[in-house]
């Protein structure tokens, strides 16, 4: 069941089970590897893969027994060439799920790692955002501040008309000059 779970959530992640797969198909020879050394090694057999295996045997034949309506007090334990080998498998099957796992652990600390930098880039334009509209709105409040410091509209235009007034003034053709007295003659 552990094996079926850890296939559904690589199938979230593609590259994952692309990777999965090339780890589990590079394990299998170390797995091989390893079980040919415990069949080989007296110590190996004896301390690493006998245990577990009748440790499994008893358990797998208590729950079979159980299931069947039988009442299992004693299991005999199995041979110890069978334990070898049953423990010898059990190694190698160990052996590839504790690899694909690892890799499953290190792919979602990867991703956790790519959201994080994702979420902490999204924050910084977030922050430059806020940022810019806090100056924004400061420039804003200044150029209100200058409108209505101006003059008002009324007292502007009045000024225009008077400066209008004084053009015409300075443009205005110069009028004509009084008529002097003509000297009378004198005879």
């Amino acid at each position: 069941m552990p094996l079926a779970t850890a296939k559904m959530v690589v199938g979230a992640f593609p590259m994952a089970k692309l990777l999965y797969l090339g780890v589990r198909q590079v394990s299998k020879p170390l797995a091989n590897r390893i079980k040919e050394a415990a069949r080989r090694s007296e110590f190996f057999k004896t301390y690493i893969c006998l245990p577990p295996a009748q440790l499994y045997h008893w358990a797998e034949m208590r729950a079979k027994m159980r299931l069947m309506g039988f009442n299992a007090e004693a299991v005999k334990p199995l041979n110890e060439a069978a334990a070898a080998e049953l423990g010898a498998e059990l190694l190698g099957e160990a052996t590839v799920f504790i690899v694909g796992g690892g890799c499953l652990v290190l792919e979602y600390w990867r991703h956790q790692a790519y959201q994080r930098r994702k979420e902490g880039e999204q924050r910084a334009a977030w922050d430059a955002m806020r940022d810019e509209a806090g100056r924004l709105a400061l420039a804003l409040e200044a150029l209100q501040a200058q409108v209505q410091a101006a003059p008002p509209r009324g007292a502007l235009e009045e000024l225009q008309a008077q400066m209008q007034e004084m053009r015409a003034q300075l443009c205005a053709p110069d009028p004509p000059p009084a008529p002097q007295a003509e000297p009378t003659p004198e005879e």
